[in-house]
C-alpha cells in the first residue's frame, strides 16, 4: 500500500481544507515545489495534487505549479485532480509530465467520457469518487448527486480505469479517522483497486487500512494531507509499516 502525500493548490499556495470548504482553508506553504521536495525526501513514491481553484472553474488554474512540480521530479508518479473535464486538459497535464489524471465531476455527469479517455490515454486515467453519506458529490463538492458511489464504481469496471480514489467528504481534513467500512465497501463494489482518502489521522488509521487492504479488489493506497502537515502521522514511518506488512 502506498502512502500518498496530498498537495492541495489554492491561489498558487499549498493549503488544506476542512470538508472541502474553500473558505475554511489553512495555508501550509507559499512554495508548493519545496513542499513536494519535503515529501519526496521523506520517501514519497507518488504525489497527489489537487487544483482546488480548477475544481470550481472547470479548467486548470494552478497548472503552472503542477508543471513546476512534475518538472522538478520527472521520475516520480504524480496524479492530479480538479477541473479535468476535456481531452485537451488531460493532454495538457500529460504533456507537463503528470502520470495520472483524476476524473471526478465529469465522470459523474458524463460516464461515457471516462470510456472515451481511457481508450485515448490508456493507463493514465483514475476516477475520483467523492462521497457524502455514500452519495457522489461534484463541482468541488458543492453539489451532491443522488448517485451511490459504489454503483458508479461498477460502471467503470470495464473502461480501463487505473484505480478509484475514494474520498469521504465528511472526514476530509477533519482528523477524525478514515472511514474504513466505506472504503472496504468501495473495494468490494468493483474489480478496481481503491485509494483511500479523507480523515487519515495517525498510524492507527494506516494499520486499520492495512488489515483490510486485501478486501475486494484491494486497497492499494492512502492519501494523507493534514495529518502529515500537522505531524500526527510520520510519512516515512507509515510507508515502512506498509512495506513490512504481511
Amino acid at each position: 500500500m502506498l502512502i500518498i502525500p496530498a498537495i492541495d493548490l489554492k491561489d498558487g499556495k499549498c493549503v488544506r481544507l476542512r470538508k472541502g470548504v474553500m473558505e475554511d482553508s489553512t495555508v501550509f506553504s507559499d512554495d508548493p515545489v519545496s513542499m513536494a521536495k519535503k515529501w519526496v525526501d521523506q520517501g514519497a513514491r507518488r504525489l497527489h495534487l489537487v487544483d482546488l481553484n480548477g475544481a470550481f472553474a472547470g479548467e486548470p488554474v494552478n497548472g503552472e505549479v503542477v508543471t513546476a512540480i512534475s518538472k522538478a521530479y520527472p521520475n516520480l508518479p504524480i496524479q492530479i485532480g480538479g477541473g479535468i473535464r476535456t481531452p485537451e486538459i488531460i493532454e495538457y497535464y500529460l504533456d507537463a509530465g503528470v502520470q495520472y489524471v483524476i476524473i471526478g465531476t465529469k465522470a459523474v455527469k458524463e460516464p461515457e467520457f471516462v470510456s472515451q479517455v481511457c481508450k485515448a490515454y490508456e493507463g493514465h486515467i483514475i476516477v475520483g469518487l467523492d462521497a457524502k453519506a455514500g452519495l457522489v458529490a461534484t463541482d468541488g463538492w458543492a453539489e451532491v448527486s443522488n448517485v451511490k458511489a459504489t454503483e458508479l464504481a461498477k460502471r467503470f469496471e470495464q473502461d480501463g480505469v487505473s484505480s478509484i480514489v475514494y474520498t469521504d467528504i465528511d472526514r476530509d481534513g477533519m482528523m477524525q479517522g478514515v472511514n474504513v467500512e466505506a472504503t472496504v465497501a468501495m473495494a468490494k463494489a468493483s474489480s478496481l483497486p481503491v485509494v483511500a482518502s479523507g480523515g487519515i489521522t495517525d498510524m492507527k488509521d494506516i494499520s486499520a487500512l492495512l488489515e483490510v487492504s486485501d478486501q475486494g479488489a484491494g486497497i492499494c493506497g492512502a492519501i494523507t494531507g493534514r495529518a502529515i502537515y500537522e505531524n500526527t502521522l510520520d510519512l516515512a514511518q507509515a510507508q515502512t509499516a506498509c512495506d513490512d506488512f504481511i
